[in-house]
């Protein structure tokens, strides 16, 4: 999909004010009203836009901790694939679920509360998914840089 100037402006300032009125968003781009929230529209409408959500302070939740877990599978058929991505969507706790080339097959984020937490997701979902023959846990010790915002060309 291909988008101008004033479309990558209009996502720039969405992607981090995205309860900007219509007319601050106009006015913010150097457009007139009607014609920014035909823009915004058609971006939505194209899939360009996939919706507006609240960010939740990940710890203030009680979910301080990210871990990321390599999960190898037993054997990667297209049956396998499916039967595993179909569950791990059901938990919860993963936050993101990642199909990978290289060592393992998936990299998940999980967000729990502590290791006590954790311990309880790994031993009651993550070691129960279908074909899973090898979980690896890390622990993220501090977050250094995250960004919602798409760098934008």
């Amino acid at each position: 999909m291909s988008f101008d100037r004033y479309d990558r402006s209009l996502l720039e300032v969405l992607q981090t004010e995205g309860r900007i009125t219509n007319s601050e968003l106009a006015a913010r781009v150097n457009l007139s009203e009607s014609a920014c929230l035909r823009r915004v529209r058609r971006l939505e409408q194209d899939g360009l836009i996939e919706g507006y959500a609240a960010v939740v302070n990940q710890p203030r939740a009680g979910l301080p901790v990210n871990v990321f877990v390599s999960i190898t599978l037993e054997r990667q058929e297209r049956a396998d694939l499916s039967a595993f991505e179909e569950a791990v969507c059901r938990i919860p706790e993963v936050m993101e679920c990642y199909l990978m080339s290289g060592e393992y097959d998936y990299l998940l984020r999980v967000v729990v509360a502590d290791t006590a937490d954790f311990e309880r997701v790994h031993s009651q979902q993550l070691t129960s998914l279908p074909h899973v023959s090898r979980v690896h846990s890390s622990f993220a010790l501090r977050t250094v840089q995250k960004s919602r915002a798409l760098p934008l060309r």
